[in-house]
């Protein structure tokens, strides 16, 4: 496992780019791209953008995939105060949904947007995310398809001429090998979670390709039939970034998370709200890849200078993988194990060349954060 050098980011996230220094390509956009952007330009070709679709007279003249969280609560309020469109919102509800995830969405509506809201089927939910356990390692990998699929299937139901997602991670995280730089949209479907997007991995276990209509993304082809466009919002405005939203939106009404770092494996608290299972799923992630969720977030804050890299050390080490035990029982609850039987399925997936098992039976790191590590 090699770590950038100017960050933390590991060469063991999936379709990561490093150069031939060592430093990832999310740093290297950072550092040596994002100046040299000829911001004035994007956000003309932005609003070029947004007049094309409102000449198309269609009932509204983009969608937008939310949550409520703080990146699409600026893309929606964004969308329709900046560049003056109509907006409709839709919302795929995570199943077992928290509190404060109810509270945001409903915040965000509030504002004042139309919202086509979508749950999928729970006993469906349910099934995938014990199937996922079981054969990826991942309970949210299946939930992941709805909340992007939804969004393009009423763009195509409803004959709305724009799709406005937030942020490529290809840029910003530098999962650049598979998938494109630009800000087209469509290029979602190279994420690793949805590469293909056919839902044909999740058929079985009485489970039918006609339980998953929101699991698989429909053919490219249909939104060029249409003249349906899908752009990055990150990618045309230069205000974007992970601090920026989440200031707009709390001021906005955004709700956090109550819990401490080492309860729930981070220190943002605007980030996974309306989900409990994003908390565990990056624990997995962890045992996994050799990182958990603080490693994103300081990676970003690293790079926006916000911290230095032995700052973000600290917090890796002390709080990278953490999961709060409770949060363990609500997972194994969900997909009707036991929490022994959860922990018995992790054991196979847990990366044995990087983490030993100690006297207490506990899984334990050989690497050190932030230094290169070779097995021997």
């Amino acid at each position: 496992m090699r770590y950038c050098k100017k960050c933390l980011q590991p060469d063991t996230r999936p379709g990561i780019v490093f150069d031939e220094n060592c430093v990832c390509a999310a740093c290297n956009w950072q550092s040596q791209l994002l100046h040299k952007i000829d911001w004035d330009a994007r956000l003309r070709k932005l609003h070029e953008i947004a007049d094309w679709a409102k000449s198309r007279h269609a009932a509204y003249d983009c969608v937008i995939g939310v949550s409520g969280g703080k990146d699409s609560t600026f893309q929606a309020v964004y969308a329709k105060e900046e560049l003056g469109l109509r907006v409709l919102l839709v919302n795929c509800e995570p199943d077992a949904i928290t509190e404060m995830g109810k509270h945001n969405i409903e915040n965000l509506i509030n504002m004042g947007f139309d919202c086509i809201k979508i749950r999928t089927n729970p006993k469906v939910c349910r099934a995938l995310a014990r199937k996922s356990f079981y054969e990826y390692g991942n309970i949210v990998k299946p939930s992941e398809y709805p909340l992007w699929v939804s969004a393009y299937r009423i763009a195509l139901n409803f004959n709305i001429p724009l799709i406005i997602q937030g942020e490529n991670a290809a840029l910003t995280l530098g999962v650049s090998k598979n998938q494109t730089t630009d800000g087209d949209a469509f290029n979602v479907t190279q994420l690793n979670t949805l590469a293909g997007c056919t839902a044909e991995e999740w058929i079985g276990d009485g489970i039918t390709e006609d339980d998953l209509y929101f699991y698989k993304f429909p053919d490219k082809a249909l939104f060029a039939d249409k003249d349906i466009r899908a752009i990055w919002l990150q990618y045309y405005v230069k205000e974007w970034s992970q601090e920026h939203n989440t200031e707009f939106s709390v001021k906005r009404g955004l709700q956090g998370r109550t819990e401490t770092p080492d309860e729930i494996g981070r220190y943002r608290i605007y980030s996974s709200v309306d989900s409990n299972m994003n908390v565990i799923n990056q624990t997995l992630k962890y045992f996994k890849l050799g990182f958990g969720h603080v490693t994103d977030e300081v990676c970003y804050d690293i790079r926006a200078g916000k911290m230095t890299r032995e700052e973000g050390l600290e917090l890796v080490r002390k709080y990278d993988g953490k999961c709060a035990d409770r949060f363990v029982k609500e997972a194994a609850d969900y997909m009707e194990i036991s929490v022994e039987e959860f922990w018995n399925v992790v054991d196979k997936w847990v990366n044995k060349k990087l983490f030993y098992k100690d006297e207490n039976g506990k899984w334990q790191p050989k690497f050190t954060v932030g230094e290169d590590f070779n097995e021997e």
